[in-house]
């Protein structure tokens, strides 16, 4: 199958999963009272979700400089945070959190030629950390909800991507597995992607040897995504939902892992469709759940303004500077001190 074929299927796919999830989300409210439900939304609350998403920038990026520098790659924390701003832009435009990124994949390697395997592997390897964290954080609102809420067939969703998690833990992370993934060299080396998929391999699997660093992240990423679960919880205060922050504990981690697969641009359709079918499970006014999740779609647009105002500046600082490098491709800095 041709390229311009497989980007046509993944356009055509996008399109369908979009309107299909529409016309969910057209069929399960009320059109006029979600409006007006918007428009009576509280400024605090909302205001309070995007501090909790800003403010955890910070430790999210402090945790990829740690995880370059067992690499020997060393960068300035205020440039990672700035990559991840700019990478919430990217993810505007490109499909959900994946093509934020190849946003840092792309931009960092500029900074740092040569290393991209293992600037693939951290940022891979973030993601496989964020997908345990949120995990965790499910099975412990799971149980916290017991009694009180039902969250029906979402138990068996996360149970299957633990299990997934845990059989990518082991063939990522396990010696013994190097030997039967050799079986698999053949077909990859025949769909071409051998080179791309050993090098990001070797990039995480060497982690394997920073034991108390793989630990101390981890633990660090639960607590971050701990604190993000709230910003979706002020998202529906502020939208008139009366729910404690247990039952987000149990939703939010899935939407996490929802926003994670690129099913179409942004998420859009299917992280509403996602909240109208939670929420409402919970007794909730569908209206006001998909009040909801388009007032925590206005957060993610909110956190990617500070990217897009840097990527604006850097671009039109080069044009009138008559071009030089583009946004991203500093030369690359020594180690911080203490750093």
């Amino acid at each position: 199958m041709t390229a311009g074929r497989k980007r046509l299927l993944k356009l055509v796919g996008s399109v369908v999963v979009t309107g299909l999830c529409i016309a969910y989300i057209v069929w399960q409210i009320d059109v006029r009272r979600t409006v007006r439900i918007l428009g009576d939304a509280s400024a605090w609350w909302f205001l309070l979700s995007v501090a909790i998403m800003v403010c955890t920038v910070l430790p999210m990026a402090w945790r990829w400089q740690k995880l370059l520098a067992a690499r020997g790659i060393h960068d300035r924390l205020p440039w990672l945070v700035r990559a991840y701003f700019t990478a919430y832009t990217a993810g505007q435009i490109l499909p959900t959190s994946i093509g934020g990124d190849a946003m840092r994949i792309f931009e960092t390697t500029r900074r740092h030629p040569g290393k991209s395997g293992p600037i693939a592997g951290s940022i891979l390897l973030e993601r496989a950390l964020g997908g345990a964290a949120t995990l965790t954080l499910a099975a412990i609102g799971f149980v916290l909800a017991i009694g009180r809420y039902d969250v029906g067939a979402y138990v068996w969703v996360e149970l299957a991507f633990v299990l997934a998690s845990i059989g990518l833990g082991i063939v990522l992370f396990s010696k013994r597995v190097r030997g039967p993934l050799r079986r698999v060299v053949p077909m990859v080396r025949f769909a071409r992607v051998e080179r791309p998929l050993r090098s990001v391999y070797e990039g995480i699997h060497g982690y394997r040897d920073h034991v108390n660093l793989m630990i101390g992240i981890s633990t660090m990423t639960i607590v971050v995504q701990a604190v993000r679960v709230l910003a979706i919880w002020a998202s529906a205060r502020a939208v008139g939902v009366d729910l404690s922050p247990r039952p987000f504990y149990v939703m939010g981690p899935l939407l996490f892992l929802v926003m994670l697969v690129p099913f179409t641009v942004n998420g859009l359709a299917v992280r509403e469709a996602f909240f109208v079918s939670f929420l409402g499970g919970l007794g909730v006014d569908k209206s006001a759940a998909f009040a909801t999740g388009f007032l925590f779609f206005l957060v993610t647009i909110a956190l990617s303004l500070p990217g897009a105002v840097v990527l604006g500046g850097e671009w039109l600082r080069a044009a009138r500077a008559g071009g030089g490098p583009a946004p991203g491709a500093a030369p690359t800095p020594g180690p911080e001190p203490n750093g």
